[in-house]
């Protein structure tokens, strides 16, 4: 055991790192589970790194000892070597002179997990901690490629440290290249100013002497494989050179490689076109002797396969960063049509393609081709705007040619997709969905990509083209198969081009034929209906055709509808069409109705029948955007939908995307039902109640709130009348939400809005103590803005309920003496104090005799004397007046003013000749306010008040329009005394209360009154009394 410092800093032994690694690997599982424990936290004590990599590199140590041991230190290499603390610096420099000795190392996994410690390492050291790096890795390649050059022998060992320092020297050059910081970029750049040359040269010679050695007769050589394989190895070192420097070249310190860069590119060109050629014709020779070649042999193919691809990824990767100096390079027309011509090769002898790395034409390559000519044709366009002396156009022949071999080709289902679509119908149709991203992988979708952008660049070649096509394929119905997948093909393109197209086809005429196709019986139809209707939704869905033709929902309900054998698919591609149909911006409710009925039913048993609960979620949320766009014409279904959804509920199971699914339609029910959603509560409340249990919360939480939201905006009561689940039984779990979750408060104090709106008696005749015990909480840690819409809330609580609801559990709860002495402290938030003061403006109008009593039992509650709470409750009313700037909340701060004014409580009264005044003389020349007979009244009947100043603020309504709530919402407004009553009377009433509270006209005019200016004693007498 290492002594421990005077700091008291344990230190692993060596022996106990061993134990740890040895019972990590153990069979027992409370052993295993214990020593992983173990060995997490002996890693976060000094030293434990550099004891596991000497583990690692004890060789009579059992293998898999040292494999764990190694993988240790790499996943926590990154981490571990920032801290002086655990890595001491006489340990830094054994770990990397140990790295290096590992180099030589005979396991894989050890060697490769020992080049990422080096990368990693040389992140955080290279250059100035670790300068001979460099050599160290250097000199191992240069010395051993330049023996293999000279000398026809192979020396094990010396393979081995050369193929682990090109792998290692890989890795930190993928390391150093991800850094961003510029120290980091100048080292990068110097290093490779130094090693691109000779390694360039090296690996030319190596190649030159490797040409001769890929034949048939020499796949099974060692050696042959050994040097593909550092070939292999030197070219994508050289690539990830040349591609860091490539967006580079014009700054001052990168742009003398710019000459390299360019012979790189170009060499690249033609080592592919003989790599690639050689390659055909290796496989075609195989295929001929009908021999399978022997493990070496195949090594040997593996490597050149490898090679072509890191060809071809140099080169995507180089278009990627600037395709448009991309197209400028020597030889890259060249590059870019030769693959295209290997496609069209590869074409005449379907054959030979496969998803396989033995085949004669890989997808991968034969992709990786495509995806390099899709992105080039843009720059090849005759329209672009920036040519140059080097710009390729293609002619009109090769476009038409090029277009009609995908459409003829490549684009049309072949005999493997047609067994998929039998075999596992949902997921080949969710491969099919995916085709956005399956575009860079697969040949159908690249071809139909390629489409696109001919399309887009050449459109005056290729719309003539696949007009034709498309008047071709529906002159006459399809002959057989062949003619039926072809014809699928053409309305693929159509599909694909519809924004070209749309001008140029008249695809109202051809509804009728799909009209006809779509009642077609025959099992291959099938292909061709499942293309309607994605055509269908292509061109709606694009607006390129309207969806006001009930045609095209006549085809889509009935081959939604279609039943037998292998109509899987086309149900499942029809639903959704369906859903981009009735998503498009052209959408026509009025013409949908009539189908809505029975599109929904036969999404329901569609959801019912299919088997993955991804399929159901993708149909649900098809459902979900019909519910949506159709409004309250959905409530015809309602009853359909919930009878089924506790069905569909427990179908999810544990799949929460499933759940969330199912949440959002029944949040978009209620939503499109809106004031008759009520019964829904039913389902609703128990849904919630599941959705927030412990189980499901963390997953289901945010949708849950937004349909607990929903649900409150759109329902007419609290309870219901068969006592079934009701919403107010769910009230507890707000009060939880306020207490213990405060990273939803938002959304848990629009939903208190809710409830208070609905019935605010009935809530806190329930739960007033509880809720007043939760808000302290947030109120006191929350931020400004969530304690501010929380403050709103209890101001909305105060107009909404009875005081008798609340007036006791304000106080015995404490929240009224927090909020009293939160004022009175005057250390939170400005607008926080002015909400609070407002509350208690509220709390005065009510009543204020009950107020004088909330005073007066803070103050024993706090063990203050009470004078001193109405002091700074008094002085904060003035202050924060000032930083009010809506009219409506400062004309309450005037009536609450006068509200204790009426109290004859001296503290008040001793203020009235000025700060009370002044604030009532601020709020009268701010306030026009008149009192007019109603428009709808007669005689003597009672007269409104009519405030010109008054304005909702936006924040009001809470993003409740559209739904009941709103009502509420304006109700409360429309209803606020502030707002219904006349200030000047309201003041003058208080005023003669107060004359009688203190004792009488002449106590409070030789007391208080006297003691006011004159002139604005006048002036405010005028105003409230008129005279």
């Amino acid at each position: 055991m290492v002594p421990m410092n005077s700091d008291s800093i344990q230190h692993a032994s060596i022996q106990e790192v061993y134990a740890a690694v040895t019972g990590a690997l153990s069979q027992n599982p409370k052993e295993m589970s214990a020593s992983t424990a173990r060995l997490k936290n002996l890693i976060d004590q000094p030293g434990t790194l550099d004891l596991l990599q000497q583990i690692a590199a004890q060789k009579t140590a059992p293998l898999q000892i040292r494999q764990l041991s190694i993988i240790q230190v790499k996943n926590v290499v990154s981490t571990l070597w920032r801290s002086r603390r655990l890595v001491l610096d006489e340990q830094r420099s054994a770990i990397r002179n140990r790295c290096l000795t590992l180099l030589e190392e005979e396991d894989d996994v050890i060697g490769k997990s020992n080049e990422v410690i080096i990368a990693k390492i040389a992140r955080s050291d290279f250059p100035h901690k670790w300068p001979s790096l460099e050599p160290d890795i250097m000199v191992p390649i240069t010395h051993h490629l330049s023996q293999r050059l000279s000398s026809p022998a192979s020396d094990p060992t010396a393979c081995r440290v050369l193929h682990k320092s090109l792998r290692a020297l890989n890795a930190i050059l993928k390391e150093l290249s991800h850094i961003k910081m510029m120290t980091s970029v100048k080292t990068l750049g110097q290093l490779i100013a130094r090693i691109h040359s000779p390694l360039s040269e090296i690996y030319v010679q190596l190649i030159q002497r490797l040409g001769p050695s890929i034949a048939i007769a020499n796949l099974s050589s060692r050696r042959t494989a050994e040097d593909l394989l550092f070939a292999h190895l030197l070219y994508k070192i050289i690539m990830k050179m040349a591609v860091w420097i490539w967006p580079k070249l014009r700054d001052p310190t990168i742009s003398p490689m710019e000459p390299w860069f360019n012979e790189v590119f170009r060499y690249s060109a033609t080592q592919l076109r003989g790599l690639y050629e050689t390659r055909i014709g290796l496989l075609m020779d195989l295929r001929s002797a009908a021999m399978p070649p022997d493990p070496i042999a195949m090594r040997s193919l593996n490597l050149i396969y490898k090679s072509v691809c890191t060809f071809g990824k140099f080169f995507r990767r180089i278009q990627q960063i600037d395709v448009a100096r991309f197209v400028e390079l020597p030889l890259c027309d060249d590059i870019v049509l030769y693959y295209w011509e290997k496609v069209v090769q590869a074409n005449a002898s379907a054959e030979l393609i496969e998803d396989s790395e033995t085949a004669v034409f890989p997808v991968r390559i034969l992709v990786a081709g495509m995806v390099l000519f899709k992105e080039s044709l843009a720059q090849w366009a005759p329209a672009r705007k920036a040519k140059t002396e080097h710009s390729l156009t293609l002619s009109q022949d090769f476009v038409e040619t090029a277009v009609t071999f995908l459409v003829t080709r490549f684009m049309p289902l072949n005999l493997k997709d047609l067994e998929g679509w039998m075999a596992n119908p949902e997921e080949w149709v969710n491969t099919e969905d995916k085709d956005d991203e399956q575009w860079q992988f697969e040949i159908r979708p690249c071809a139909e990509r390629v489409l696109m952008t001919f399309a887009n660049q050449y459109r005056e070649f290729v719309s003539p083209l696949l007009v034709k096509a498309f008047a071709n394929v529906n002159e006459r119905p399809p002959a057989g198969l062949q003619d039926i997948v072809q014809k699928e093909a053409v309305y693929c393109a159509i599909g694909r081009c519809a924004h070209r197209l749309r001008d140029d086809i008249d695809l109202s005429s051809w509804i009728e034929v799909a009209k006809d196709e779509a009642k077609n019986s025959s099992a291959d139809y099938l292909i061709i209906q499942r293309r309607i209707v994605w055509l269908i939704g292509r061109w709606v869905s694009q607006d390129c055709y309207p969806p006001a033709d009930p045609r095209i929902w006549q085809i889509l309900l009935h081959l939604l509808t279609a039943k037998g054998t292998g109509t899987e698919v086309v149900r499942l591609t029809t639903a959704t069409a369906l859903q981009q149909c009735v998503d498009a911006t052209l959408f026509d409710l009025n013409v949908f109705i009539p189908f809505l009925v029975p599109t929904v039913a036969e999404l329901l048993r569609l959801i019912d029948e299919v088997e993955t609960v991804d399929t159901k979620n993708k149909l649900a949320a098809c459902l979900n955007t019909i519910l949506d766009r159709s409004k309250a014409e959905i409530v015809p279904s309602v009853t359909l939908i919930t009878s089924v959804f506790p069905q569909l509920w427990l179908s999810a199971a544990g799949e929460s995307h499933f759940k969330i699914t199912l949440l959002r339609m029944m949040t978009v029910l209620i939503t499109a039902t809106g004031r008759q959603s009520t019964p829904l509560a039913a389902i609703v409340a128990p849904l919630l109640e599941e959705c927030l249990s412990p189980a499901f919360i963390t997953e289901l939480e945010t949708d849950a709130l937004q349909l607990w939201i929903t649900a409150l905006r759109n329902a007419a009561m609290l309870g219901t009348a068969s006592g079934e689940a009701s919403l107010l039984n769910l009230f507890p779990k707000v009060i939880s939400l306020l207490i213990d979750n405060w990273g939803v408060l938002g959304s848990a104090i629009d939903i208190l809005e809710g409830y208070l709106l609905l019935d605010a008696n009935a809530v806190l005749q329930r739960h007033a103590s509880q809720l007043f015990d939760a808000v302290q909480q947030p109120l006191a840690r929350a931020s400004a803005n969530q304690a501010r819409s929380l403050l709103d809330a209890i101001a909305l609580l105060l107009q909404l309920a009875h005081p008798s609801t609340y007036s006791e559990p304000l106080h015995s709860s404490g929240l009224f003496s927090s909020l009293l002495t939160t004022i009175v402290e005057d250390k939170a938030d400005v607008f926080i104090l002015t909400r609070q003061v407002e509350i208690m403006a509220r709390l005065t109008l009510i009543d204020p005799r009950v107020f004088l009593r909330y005073m007066s039992a803070a103050a024993n509650r706090l063990g203050k004397p009470e004078t001193e709470l109405w002091e700074g409750l008094l002085d904060q009313w003035r202050q924060r007046f000032d930083n009010i700037s809506e009219p409506r909340h400062r004309k309450l701060y005037a009536m609450g003013l006068a509200a204790l004014v009426s109290t004859g409580r001296s503290e008040v009264l001793e203020r009235l000749h000025s700060e009370v005044f002044d604030l009532w003389t601020d709020v009268f020349a701010e306030l026009k306010e008149v009192q007019r007979q109603r428009d709808d009244t007669i005689g003597d009947e009672p007269t409104i008040m009519t405030a010109y100043w008054d304005q909702p603020a936006p924040s009001f309504f809470n993003g409740s329009e559209d739904t009941p709530e709103y009502d509420r919402r304006k109700n409360v407004y429309d209803t606020d005394p502030v707002r219904t009553t006349l200030l000047s009377s309201f003041i003058g009433e208080r005023l003669r209360d107060a004359e009688v509270a203190c004792g009488g006209t002449q106590v409070m005019q030789t007391r208080y009154l006297a003691k006011a200016d004159p002139p604005v004693l006048q002036h405010l007498m005028r105003e409230i009394f008129g005279a």
